[in-house]
């Protein structure tokens, strides 16, 4: 099978072979996958990051071949660099780029080389704040269902790219996130960067956020936010009630 490394900022991952199927999630700048399939402009591909498959309009397109195992770094936060045609692209958190050289402010992806902004340091692929520390950059970003970056995120698409910002591959949606780790009993022993996950009414995981410290949960619902947490869920001000009832806590990191 085909390998590629993508070179878009993104690359909407759809349920199906056209824009009318929904966008299940997205395939990020740096990450690479295999194509499985082709129907006439698409094709379907699998992720080697999550292991998630969809399709991906051709048209999207910007990927080079790639067959290395060149480990990415992983940003922490939006960079602006330079294709080498001189054009502008900005890179979003959860983005990979190889090969730094902060001296001359290059960085490869696949056979291409980009130059970064003046100020590209070691910082933006550095993870010495805390889980928590890096969720709160991104209070107000708006939730976007498929979405897997700071401009537009769902969910489950927030907690990946958090831990994923350090170091940790965790699966794309909410009810395989809750398989991951091990389970904490009692919502006072959940501790700063544990996932807590909420069912709905037919008892299917359908949300998940993350424990900020004792009483406040971190999580993408309309926009990222922070909200009150108790043994029965989330209780939002706003509606003077419970949004999201709580259904298991998961400790990711010992």
């Amino acid at each position: 099978m085909e390998r590629y490394i993508c070179e878009n900022v993104f690359v909407p991952l759809r349920s199906g072979p056209s824009h009318r199927n929904e966008m299940l999630s997205q395939v990020l700048f740096g990450e690479r996958y295999t194509v499985t399939d082709i129907s006439g402009d698409w094709m379907k591909i699998e992720t080697e990051f999550d292991k998630y498959s969809g399709w991906i309009d051709i048209d999207h397109l910007q990927h080079s071949a790639d067959d290395s195992d060149a480990k990415g770094n992983v940003l922490n936060r939006s960079l602006l660099c330079y294709k080498n045609d001189k054009t502008k692209i900005v890179l979003e958190a959860g983005c990979e780029i190889f090969n730094p050289d902060f001296k001359t402010g290059r960085f490869t992806a696949g056979s291409n080389i980009y130059t970064a902004s003046p100020d590209f340091s070691s910082s933006y692929v550095s993870t010495k704040e805390s889980i928590t520390d890096t969720a709160m950059r991104f209070i107000n970003s708006p939730y976007i269902w498929g979405g897997r970056v700071p401009s537009g995120l769902d969910c489950s698409g927030f907690t990946q790219m958090l831990y994923k910002i350090h170091g940790t591959a965790i699966q794309r949606n909410s009810w395989q996130q809750a398989e991951a780790g091990k389970q904490i009993d009692f919502i006072n022993d959940a501790g700063p960067g544990d996932l807590v996950f909420f069912d709905n009414e037919r008892g299917k995981i359908s949300h998940v956020g993350m424990i900020l410290s004792q009483g406040l949960v971190i999580h993408a619902s309309g926009r990222v936010r922070i909200d009150s947490i108790d043994h029965q869920g989330i209780f939002k001000k706003e509606i003077n009630g419970y949004s999201h009832r709580l259904r298991m806590i998961r400790r990711i990191l010992d």
